[in-house]
């Protein structure tokens, strides 16, 4: 079969299974199993080049299945790099770039080297996102023995000036000091919600989906941790759900905050907030 042929076969498959990335998913589904990068194969489709279906049917069912297509490629990208990821482990989502540009963008603005701790890191991205794009120290605060596997995995391979904390991030929050950043990307989802994609509710740990009846806990807990580790004038970031920004925002309403600000994802829906530590 012609790779152009294999691709629309596939697409097709994927979008009866109710995958809305179908085309994107196919051809990164072909691709990973030939060994090649999703531009090649493009190139290699339009020179009209072979490929057996064998190659990539089994990865194509357990993709009709509603597996994560990172689980199966074993990889997800990340603001121009790459991390393992797998069961385990909270795959990374785009939205979380914009979010990392906030930590980012106030790091870079100090007129000295800066020093940000990443609550809750799981596959390490935000911990990595810092390393590499600021001159930062980093610290990664992770107490899930699986996400740490690969954790300690991906910021070997990426980022390992990186400080690893594996404990939990009460514990070691109350043992940091005069940090510029604390920035997490935590639990959010109340605990009687379901999240509409399968890929979600089934393959993502629900440690690192749901917290509490409202989904606020952890960020209860580290809004009320974190100024005992910020300097004063350290930025607080903290993802969250779309239509929780008016909930977080009043969490941090007190003596201990001032500049509480609301910020958009690339769609336009608000799901971060900063702080500044008094």
């Amino acid at each position: 079969m012609q790779l152009k042929e294999a691709i629309e076969e596939v697409s097709s498959r994927l979008l009866a299974a109710g995958i809305v990335s179908h085309q994107t998913d196919a051809e990164l589904i072909i691709a990973h199993s030939l060994g090649i990068s999703r531009g090649e194969l493009i190139t290699s489709a339009l020179a009209g080049k072979e490929v057996s279906a064998e190659g990539y049917e089994e990865l194509v069912r357990r993709r009709e299945a509603r597996e994560p297509l990172q689980h199966i490629t074993g990889k997800a990208p990340f603001r121009g790099f790459e991390v393992a990821v797998g069961p385990g482990v909270f795959v990374p989502r785009f939205e979380t770039e914009q979010v990392v540009q906030l930590a980012i963008d106030f790091l870079r603005a100090l007129p000295h080297p800066g020093r940000a701790v990443d609550v809750g890191s799981g596959s390490g991205i935000i911990a990595i996102a810092l390393s590499l794009e600021t001159s930062a120290h980093v610290s990664a605060i992770e107490s899930s023995p699986e996400a740490l596997s690969w954790l300690r995995s991906n910021l070997e391979m990426l980022a390992p000036e990186v400080e690893l904390l594996a404990e939990e991030f009460e514990t070691a929050l109350l043992r940091l000091n005069d940090l510029d950043v604390v920035i997490s990307n935590p639990p959010y989802i109340p605990a009687a919600a379901t999240p509409i994609d399968p890929e979600v509710h089934l393959y993502d740990p629900s440690a690192a989906l749901y917290s509490g009846e409202d989904g606020l806990d952890a960020i209860r807990e580290i809004v009320e941790i974190a100024p005992l580790a910020l300097r004063s004038g350290g930025l607080l970031v903290l993802e969250h759900a779309d239509g929780q920004s008016d909930a977080v925002c009043e969490l941090l309403l007190d003596e201990t905050w001032r500049a509480v600000s609301v910020h958009p994802d690339p769609t336009g829906r608000l799901r971060a907030v900063t702080a500044m530590r008094k």
